[in-house]
This record gives C-alpha cells, structure tokens and sequence, in this order.
C-alpha cells in the first residue's frame, strides 16, 4: 500500500493534571484496550455506514514496566474480542514495541501507551478537505491571488491535478476496505473508476 501511508495517534491515559486522574487501571490490556477506543484518538473521523473502515496496522508503544507475557495475553485478548476490524486481504498486525519510563518526568500511572496506526476512516478528513476546495472554488475564492504568480498566471489546472490525486487517495482508501483491493492495486486507476 504504498499509496495508504497517512497515519492516527491515540494516547493513553491522556490527564490534564498530574495529581488528578479519570484512569484507574493501567494495566498492559487496559492500555491498549483504551488505545484502541476513538475518544483517545487524536484525529476525529466520523463514522461512515457505506464503507466498513479498518486498521490497515498498529504500532503500539508501551511505556512502563512492562513484562513481555502481558503483551501478548493483551494481544491475544484483542484479538478473541475483535477489538480491532483489520483490512479483509492482508494480515491483523498489531506491533508492540516496549520502553521504559523516562526518569525526567514523573507520571501516576504505572504503564502508558501510545498508538501510530493507519486506518482507511482517515480518508474522511480527505473527503472534508475536497468538499471544502470545491466549494471555494465554485465561489472563484483566493484564486486572483494565486493568478498573480508566474506557475498560475495561464491557468490553475496544478489545482485540478491536485485534486484529482486527492480524490484518488480517497478511492483507494475506500477499495482498501474491501476483500477485492489486491486487484485494485494491479488495476490502472482509470479502468478502476469504470469498473465501479
């Protein structure tokens, strides 16, 4: 997927004070239970019924005093609740790498987490942004602006081009959510779109 690489962080357990804390348990699971939950998620995707979203992969970082077996009683707990909806047509892959607290900053919790992951909902925030262009561009908003540069002075299809790449990550964030998407790869993007 060499084309799908716009990740999400999530952080846990994420207080704004260090004496005051919502979390109580800070165990491995519930870390990376919580990593997993769309309120510790740093981008906001909203939820899209037409197309069943994904993990595409997970890079959890655990911070703490950690003993290996946990992580992997955690990972195989995950993966018995399907906490986390992976792509149909590669691997459930979620890495965990290990670290120590560091000795400069002082936490109440015991154990930490955080969480690099691609997921196909991101192509929503894609979504928003063309949404948002178009209709800038119906308005004929900003565009004398850039009519004063030399690169947009004869037109502004680099605008046009832009856009179509934008919608093209978009679509194929979308086909990465189906079983069929290792085809999709092998398929010229123009005969894609007739296909459809």
């Amino acid at each position: 997927t060499p084309r799908l690489h716009f990740l999400m962080t999530g952080y846990t357990p994420l207080t704004l004070d260090h004496k005051i804390s919502n979390v109580r348990k800070t165990t491995v699971l519930d870390v990376m239970r919580r990593l997993l939950q769309p309120k510790n998620i740093m981008v906001s995707t909203p939820k899209d019924r037409r197309h069943n979203h994904c993990y595409v992969s997970i890079l959890n970082i655990i911070q703490g005093e950690v003993d290996p077996t946990q992580v992997h009683k955690s990972l195989q707990r995950i993966r018995e609740r399907k906490l986390a909806n992976f792509i149909p047509w590669g691997p459930a892959s979620i890495q965990v790498a290990l670290s120590k607290k560091s000795p400069y900053i002082q936490t109440a919790h015991r154990v930490s987490g955080l969480m690099l992951a691609n997921h196909t909902s991101i192509s929503s925030l894609f979504s928003k942004t063309l949404q948002q262009y178009d209709r800038l561009k119906a308005r004929g908003a900003f565009l004398e602006q850039f009519k004063k540069e030399k690169m947009f002075s004869e037109s502004l299809d680099e605008f046009d081009n832009a856009r179509e790449v934008v919608q093209q990550l978009i679509d194929e964030y979308q086909a990465a959510t189906q079983v069929d998407y290792k085809m999709y790869s092998e398929v010229p993007q123009e005969n894609a779109k007739n296909t459809e």
